[in-house]
């Protein structure tokens, strides 16, 4: 990578929640416009590394640095700053149900808004043209206005990444994007994912269950087995025998 600082660099990372090990030892750095793929069994610590990424946990030992940064040595305003970088999307998808489609696109610019605007914009949208972009981008420019709870699953997934979209961060974290909807939907949601970053050259962190997504989307991929770093490889040093051990219980 020569000179390239690293987006996030982990340095003895553990991470514990009561008798639970979630992380163990994570020592890894992740370089701008990388594609990864985080894969391993449930509960081998992938949403627990994302959270760390992004700033909503702490670790219980070791540094988190983010875009040059030592997460744990920011003030509650620095951290904010940071977190405007990073873009997550979550497999609930985070919408508000009973709002417009709108509101919850223009949910991508509340790190940069005052409280007041954010309010008044639940009343009259503003930035209309930004949401209608993204909603374009995403593919589905027509449901600008519709209630968001009468969208599908797979429209809703678009809908938060339209909002990642409009915040426009250097990074998106992606914690199990595609886990509730169909092969076909899921294949279609990663396309997306994996167009968008190579357009704009940013960096992607995505938790995947599907293996055959990982290899056919991301360039890297980092096994996870109960908490520690099993492989982290090119993809297409990945073999079927080393997934095949990560998965080994």
């Amino acid at each position: 990578m020569g000179e390239l600082l690293p987006v996030f660099d982990l340095k003895q990372v553990t991470q514990q929640f009561d008798r639970l090990l979630a992380l163990d030892r994570i020592t890894l750095q992740i370089y701008p416009g990388e594609r990864v793929a985080l894969v391993g069994s449930s509960g081998a610590g992938k949403s627990t590394l994302l959270q760390l990424l992004n700033g909503t946990a702490s670790p219980t030992q070791g540094e988190v640095w983010a875009m040059g940064h030592n997460l744990n040595h920011l003030s509650v305003k620095q951290l904010r700053q940071v977190q405007r970088q990073i873009g997550t999307i979550y497999q609930q998808f985070h919408l508000v149900n009973n709002l417009q489609v709108i509101h919850n696109v223009n949910a991508g610019h509340l790190g940069r808004w005052s409280f007041g605007k954010a309010a008044l914009s639940l009343l009259y949208p503003f930035d209309r043209q930004s949401a209608a972009k993204a909603l374009h981008r995403v593919g589905i420019p027509e449901k600008l206005y519709e209630r968001t709870d009468r969208l599908s699953g797979g429209q809703q997934q678009r809908v938060a990444i339209a909002r990642v979209l409009v915040q426009n961060p250097t990074v998106i974290l992606a914690d199990e994007p595609v886990s509730s909807l169909d092969p076909e939907l899921s294949r279609e949601v990663m396309d997306l994912l994996r167009d968008l970053v190579q357009e704009s050259g940013k960096t992607l962190v995505v938790s995947l269950h599907s293996v055959e997504l990982a290899r056919s989307h991301c360039d890297r991929m980092i096994g996870l087995r109960h908490g520690q770093i099993f492989f982290d490889a090119p993809t297409h040093q990945v073999s079927d025998r080393m997934i095949a051990e990560l998965y080994h219980s």
